[in-house]
């Protein structure tokens, strides 16, 4: 994204449909209307990296909305994409939520405020919150979660919209015991696997062929769910 460019989402106040408040990232549409398209952050939050991706994508015709997963209503944004001094309180609010399962009113609240098709992809903690979408929400056209390391808690839940897993080969938070597993209960689901470790699409662990073959398989995976090109 071009620095010298204002942002072309902005924060928003949204509510669960039991009326509890939350915020996210909101990026309109900048091109000819491919959906909507609901991104779910890592353990840090909705960080400068999840507000730029919203950005990106915005520019390519999805209407973005990226919720703060588990902090409260009126916290602020964070500054930096990750801050080690603070992980562990992170890991604790993730476990918290049963690395997503709380989360899912947001999620839904999301999706419900989007015109459909509306799709949804998720990073770490993210993917598996994503991985639980598919199963749980209503109204996804499609899903793809990177590095979920807990999605093997859930492996027993079946994805209701097309959904597609990608995993770093050498990632050392995700054991591939726990892939080859999440595999075998599902062989009908692409699982996609890169030369790569954890994070391969955030700073932190970025990977650039990686990232790019994860990002071009997952919008491909949206325009078969009916991500095209409608109105501008």
């Amino acid at each position: 994204m071009n620095q010298d460019l204002p942002p072309a989402g902005r924060r928003i106040a949204l509510a669960t449909r039991d009326a509890a408040p939350f915020s996210a990232w909101h990026a309109p549409h900048q091109d000819a209307r491919r959906g909507g398209l609901v991104i779910l952050h890592a353990i840090w939050g909705v960080t400068p990296h999840i507000r730029e991706l919203s950005d990106t994508l915005a520019a390519q015709g999805y209407e973005v909305l990226a919720p703060a997963l588990f902090d409260a209503a009126d916290a602020a944004f964070p500054d930096a994409n990750t801050e080690p001094a603070i992980l562990d309180q992170r890991m604790a609010l993730g476990e918290a939520t049963g690395w997503g399962v709380t989360a899912l009113p947001r999620v839904q609240a999301c999706i419900d405020a989007l015109d459909g098709p509306v799709f949804a992809m998720g990073f770490c903690y993210g993917g598996t919150t994503a991985w639980l979408a598919a199963a749980r929400c209503e109204g996804l056209s499609g899903v793809s979660c990177f590095y979920g390391g807990d999605i093997i808690r859930y492996a027993d839940e079946t994805p209701k919209a097309p959904t597609a897993l990608h995993f770093g080969k050498t990632d050392s938070l995700i054991p591939m015991s726990d892939v080859e597993a999440l595999q075998a209960a599902h062989p009908d689901l692409p699982v996609w696997l890169y030369d790569a470790g954890h994070a391969f699409v955030a700073p932190n662990g970025y990977h650039a062929d990686s990232a790019r073959l994860a990002m071009l398989r997952t919008l491909q995976l949206f325009q078969r769910g009916g991500g095209n090109r409608g109105e501008a």
